[in-house]
Formats: structure tokens, sequence, C-alpha cells
């Protein structure tokens, strides 16, 4: 509906304020008017007491015709302080009402003016002023108000019929002015947007800012950089969409392969070699871990990681398990790994998916620290808060690139390294926010980097023990 529109809104309410304005210029003008009138009716009685100064004796009928012509009773006029009633004739009624015209105010003017109009009867005044071209002292004058009354009406009606016309037609020229540098970019925005939804993942459907209006503008620019995110975020998903039905293929295959190897593994620990011994019982957790993520993988089916099962975990243990594989992963490179872990500390987390975000942790460091090819530390430090669990995984390495720093915890975006993915520090993030807790970026710099696994001590999550 046109009324529902901008366009209608804005033309309704110019008419309204362009009528108030001229309401209120109204007010003074009818007074002005009135006080005209009254003046051209003093001018016009004096010009005709001119003839009664010009000869002593007028004739009555000349006399009636002088009144009759400037519209009023009686004049009288004061000069060389004697008042003199210069013409007369029978008033229809006592006088009603005296009006001042030499001093009068301007509020007083308005005053009397409205008065006027809204009494509809017929009353005889006085109104008194000052004779023009100084004819006199004073010039006094009786009059009926009707005729006065009946100007100020038509005079009244003139100026509402001309605000009217003022207001319609400046209305019109805004109403255009507004659809055009308005409402046709607004519109154009809308088409914009409804283009876009139909197909987001399409760039070319982004908008372009074009509004010579600031403020369209700018709307464009926020619109432009919500579409180019949105779009952006979609082609990301629809890749890891793809990424994961191939993860889901990959891991049936690869749980068969490493089934299979269990029980090659299974025998193995049953060598009486001693080095077979030692390597049997990690290597037998390696598997397990691998069997486990892939069969979670294969169950959950999605790209979020399931809720962690919390239990009690000693924190050295798994983070032995981690420095031990990535110790036998560095090889003989020059790279030496520390733990700082309280004697006891035991943990509420899921110990699958800890072991999952300290290996990316320290993984990273050493991939970090092999890449500057030169020697390095790595280490594991942890403290127990009044509220929380603090591990700290850091390292001397060269420290992260400003756009991995920038994009760190976005699949596929934080890496540094260029045959990395960039998930490693994504899983990782996701796996604490699963916990309640945050993974966060300490400091990095030369003289190398930490992260910080913050992990509540209170029930933030589903417990299981």
């Amino acid at each position: 509906m046109f009324l529902n529109s901008l366009s209608g809104r804005f033309l309704i309410l110019t008419t309204v304020f362009v009528m108030l304005a001229e309401v209120l210029i109204f007010v003074p003008s009818v007074a002005r008017f009135r006080e005209d009138f009254l003046l051209s009716r003093l001018e016009r009685a004096q010009i005709a007491s001119l003839a009664q100064l010009a000869t002593e004796m007028i004739d009555p009928a000349l006399e009636a015709e002088l009144l009759q012509n400037a519209e009023v009773f009686n004049v009288v006029l004061r000069r060389d302080e004697a008042r003199e009633l210069m013409l007369s004739s029978p008033m229809p009624a006592p006088v009603h009402e005296t009006f001042d015209l030499r001093n009068a105010a301007p509020m007083t003017l308005i005053g009397d003016a409205m008065r006027r109009l809204t009494d509809g009867e017929n009353r005889v005044i006085r109104v008194i002023g000052d004779p023009v071209r100084k004819g006199g002292i004073v010039i006094e004058v009786t009059m009926e108000t009707a005729p006065l009354r009946m100007a100020m009406l038509d005079y009244g009606l003139r100026i509402l019929m001309l605000s009217a016309v003022i207001s319609v037609i400046t209305a019109i020229l805004l109403f255009l002015a507004v659809r055009r540098l308005m409402v046709r970019p607004i519109r154009g925005v809308v088409g914009h947007m409804i283009s876009y939804s139909q197909a987001p993942e399409d760039a070319r459907r982004i908008i372009v800012p074009t509004a010579g209006v600031t403020e369209l503008r700018e709307a464009e620019v926020a619109l432009q950089a919500l579409q180019t995110q949105l779009t952006g975020a979609l082609k990301q998903k629809d890749r890891l969409a793809q990424l994961g039905g191939a993860v889901a293929r990959i891991s049936h295959d690869l749980r068969n392969i490493l089934t299979t190897t269990q029980l090659f593994a299974d025998r193995m620990e049953v060598s009486q070699d001693p080095a077979v011994k030692r390597a049997a019982p990690k290597l037998m957790n390696s598997l397990s871990r691998a069997v486990n993520l892939c069969e979670s993988t294969l169950a959950f089916g999605k790209a979020e990681e399931p809720q962690p099962a919390l239990t009690r975990v000693v924190l050295a243990d798994v983070a032995s398990d981690v420095v031990e594989s990535e110790r036998l992963a560095s090889g003989d490179r020059d790279i030496s790994y520390a733990e700082d872990i309280p004697a006891g500390l035991i943990l509420r987390a899921d110990p699958e998916q800890l072991y999952r975000i300290l290996s990316n942790l320290v993984r990273n460091a050493r991939q970090a620290i092999e890449a500057s090819a030169k020697p390095g530390e790595i280490a594991i430090i942890a403290s127990e808060e009044d509220d929380e669990w603090v591990i700290r995984v850091a390292d001397t390495g060269p420290g992260l690139p400003r756009k991995a720093q920038e994009y760190l915890f976005q699949p596929f975006a934080g890496t540094g390294r260029k045959d990395g993915v960039g998930l490693g520090m994504a899983i990782a993030a996701e796996l604490a926010r699963g916990h309640g807790g945050m993974l966060e970026l300490v400091y990095t710099g030369e003289k190398g980097t930490e992260f910080a696994v913050r992990l509540p001590r209170g029930l933030s999550g589903p417990e299981r023990e």
C-alpha cells in the first residue's frame, strides 16, 4: 500500500509540516491584515474630514456619502489640543470595545484578530490612531465589525488556499527528490539482497557500492563485506563437507588396515626381545587411538567433534605419551623436550581429546623448529589455579607469521607452512571449547611461541565417570 511505503509517508509528512508552517505564518498575517484594514479606514475618515475643514457647513447628504465611503459612523479629530467631531451619523448600537492602534504590541494585535475571527456577532467598535501626514494629533472613528470580519475571512481563505497549493507543490517536489535520491537506491539494495539470496555462492552477485548518499553508501559497503564473508564461508563449508565425505571413506578403509595391524601387534607383545617389549605398549596405544579416531569419525559423520567423555586423567601420563611420540617423529634432529607438570596433577577431561590437543600443539611446535633448521626446545608446563587448570606449550621456534596469527583458529587458513592444511589449531581449539575451556595464543615472536590451554575445574560439560 502506498501510504505504508517510505515515499507515501514522506509525502504525507511533508504536506503536514508545510501546512503547519503556513498556519504559523497565517496567524500574524491575519493580524497584520486587520491592522492594515483599520488603518485604511482611519485614512479614509481623515480624507472625508478634509471636506469639513474646507468649509464650515457641509450638506447632510454629502456628509452621509463621505461616511458611507469611509465605512464609518463618526470621525473625531484632535487638533491643537482640541477634540472635534468632524463627521457624524446615527449609530445602530453603542460602542462595544475600543482599539488603540498607536502603540499596540504584536501579541495584542494577534489576540484581537483571533477574537474577531471567532466572534460572528456584528458589533460597533471605536478605533484610535495617528493621522497621516501629521494631519492632527489623534483620529478616532466608530465602525461595524461585520465588514472587517468578512474581509479577514476572505483574506484568510486566500492565504490557506495559497498555502495548500504551495504545500502540495513542495511535497511533490520533495517526493520526487526522495524517490530519486533515497527510495531508488534503497530498492536497488533490496534488489541486490534478493538476487544474492537466490545464489549466495555466486561471487558475481555481491553488491558493488554505487550510492552517492553517504549513509546509503556506508550501508552498501557493510552489506558488501557481509556478503563477501558469507560467500567465503559457504564455499569453505562446501569444501569441509566434501572433505568430510572423503575423510569418512578414508577412515573406513584405514580402520580395516589398522585392525589388521593390531593383530600383528598383538603377536609382538609375546616377543621376548627387550626392544620389542619396550616398543610394543606404545605401538598398541597409538594403534588404539587411531582405531578409536576412525570409529568416532565414522559414527559421528559430522564436522563437529563429539561431546567429551569427562573422567579423571593423570596429565603427566598423557603429556609423556605425546612427548615420546614427537621425540620419535623428530628423529635425530636437535630438538629437546621438557615436562614441568606437578606430580599427581589430575584433570577432569576426555583423555583421547586431551591427547589430541597437546599432540597438535607439540607437533606444530616441532615442525616450526624443524623448518627453521635450528636447534630448539619444546616444553609442556602445567599449573593448577583456583578455578581452572592451565597447560602451557612453549617452544623456542621462529614464531608465527602475521597471516597465521590473523586466522590462527580458522580451518584451512591458520597455517604458516607450505605443506600445512590449517586444521590442527582449529581442531585443538574446538576440543578445548568442548571441555568448556579455551585455547589461546599467549605470545609469539623471534624468541618463540607459547599457547595456553585453559580447562575449568567446575563441571562445564557432561561428566561420565
